[in-house]
């Protein structure tokens, strides 16, 4: 059985992203929340991806290949907030979330919900802006009406 390439994609997002972040905590660079923007690199690598393969496919439907990039980005994304809510309870869920609050813009205490959900949306947002950035760059490779 073949997966489609948006899961397949989306998947490879989410282990990269995975893989980026366990290098981080290894190397103790966790708390510098600049590298934490890097991640924004792996679901262009995986929409590029997605919207390459189309294009090879010959599926060259503008609106079907922007809908295939936000399936893989948000399969990338709503992966990798589950992957986060897991860890985050193998770590000690509320206590731990207390250390990962202060390198990020959280008021008090936050709950792993609140701190998973508010990631989920800010997620979801990079993920809608990924999608629509990279179809501008295909733009050029569909035909125009």
């Amino acid at each position: 059985m073949k997966l489609p390439k948006e899961l397949y994609n989306g998947v490879i997002i989410f282990i990269s992203i995975a893989l980026y972040f366990v290098l981080m905590e290894l190397f103790k660079l966790s708390n510098l929340f600049y590298l934490r923007l890097f991640n924004i690199v792996f679901i262009y690598y995986g929409v590029n991806k997605t919207l390459k393969s189309n294009f090879i496919e010959g599926k060259i439907n503008f609106a079907d290949n922007a809908i295939s990039a936000l399936i893989t980005s948000l399969t990338g994304v709503l992966l990798s907030i589950i992957g986060l809510v897991a860890y985050i309870y193998s770590k000690g869920g509320d206590t731990y979330i207390l250390t990962l609050s202060k390198s990020l813009l959280f008021v008090g205490s936050p709950s792993v919900m609140t701190y998973t959900i508010s990631l989920l949306i800010e997620g979801i947002v990079s993920a809608v802006i990924v999608t629509f950035s990279s179809m501008l760059l295909w733009k050029k490779k569909y035909p125009s009406d």
